[in-house]
C-alpha cells in the first residue's frame, strides 16, 4: 500500500522521548527523513556518528555522513542540496534520533527507548532493501529483522556490500565511511551492489526473503 504524505522529514510523525538540550537552537532530533515510499532504507546510528545535529536530515554535517549521501548522489537516490537532499526511492533514519549534547554517546536504556519507534518506522516505510551503516546499525538490524545474527560474525569489512537474507528483507550491510579504505575500493563496492540490486526484479525480495529467513 502506497503511504499518502508530502511530508519528506518524520513523515508518520513520530514522537520519540527527547534528550536534547532545550537551551540548544538546533534541532531537538534528527528525524526519518526522505522519501517515504521507498525501497532502499539506508539506517545510522546516532546524530553525534553520522550527522544532522545542525540540519535535522540524516547523514549531513559530517564526513561519514557525507561519504554515505555520496554513494546515494552515485546510484541516482539523492539531488539537490546537501544539507537538505531531495531523496527519491531512499529513506534515512537512525536507531537513536536525538540530538544529544556534543561528546555524549546514547546509552543502552536512550537506545532501548528510541527503538519502538524506530521500529514503527521502518515498517511503515516497508522498504525492500535495509542498509545498516556501521557496527552497532548492522548487529541491531541482523538481531532484529533477519534469523541469521548468530551464523554471523560482527566484521563489518567481510560484511561491507554483502547481500543477507532477513525476514521480509534483504539486508545489505555498509562498513562505517570511518573506516573505508583510502583507495575507494569500499565506496565502489557498496554503489556496484546498489547498482546490481536495482537492475534485477528487487521487489521479488519480500517474498523470497521470507521463505529463506
Amino acid at each position: 500500500m502506497k503511504n499518502v504524505t508530502d511530508r519528506s522529514s518524520n513523515p508518520f510523525g513520530m514522537r520519540p522521548p527527547i534528550d536534547a538540550d532545550p537551551d540548544d537552537d538546533r534541532p531537538v532530533a534528527v528525524f526519518g527523513y526522505g522519501d517515504a515510499n521507498a525501497d532502499f532504507h539506508v539506517i545510522g546510528d546516532h546524530p553525534g556518528v553520522h550527522g544532522g545535529k545542525a540540519t535535522g536530515v540524516p547523514f549531513t554535517g559530517t564526513e561519514s555522513g557525507e561519504a554515505i549521501q555520496d554513494v546515494l548522489r552515485d546510484v541516482g537516490f539523492a539531488t539537490g542540496p546537501r544539507d537538505r537532499p531531495t531523496l527519491e526511492n531512499c529513506f534515512l533514519s537512525y536507531l537513536h534520533m536525538s540530538r544529544l549534547p556534543d561528546g555524549h554517546e546514547p546509552t543502552p536504556e536512550e537506545y532501548a527507548r528510541h527503538e519502538p519507534f524506530f521500529d514503527a518506522e521502518l515498517r511503515a516505510i516497508n522498504a525492500h532493501i535495509l542498509l545498516p551503516v556501521g557496527e552497532r546499525a548492522t548487529d541491531h538490524v541482523l538481531s532484529e529483522y533477519t534469523t541469521r545474527r548468530h551464523r554471523l560474525d560482527l566484521e563489518m569489512e567481510r560484511l561491507h556490500a554483502r547481500e543477507v537474507r532477513g525476514r521480509g528483507f534483504l539486508v545489505v550491510p555498509i562498513r562505517d565511511p570511518s573506516e573505508w579504505d583510502d583507495d575507494g575500493e569500499d565506496r565502489e563496492a557498496i554503489r556496484d551492489r546498489l547498482d546490481a540490486i536495482r537492475s534485477r526484479d528487487y521487489r521479488q525480495t519480500k517474498g523470497v526473503a521470507t521463505l529463506v529467513g
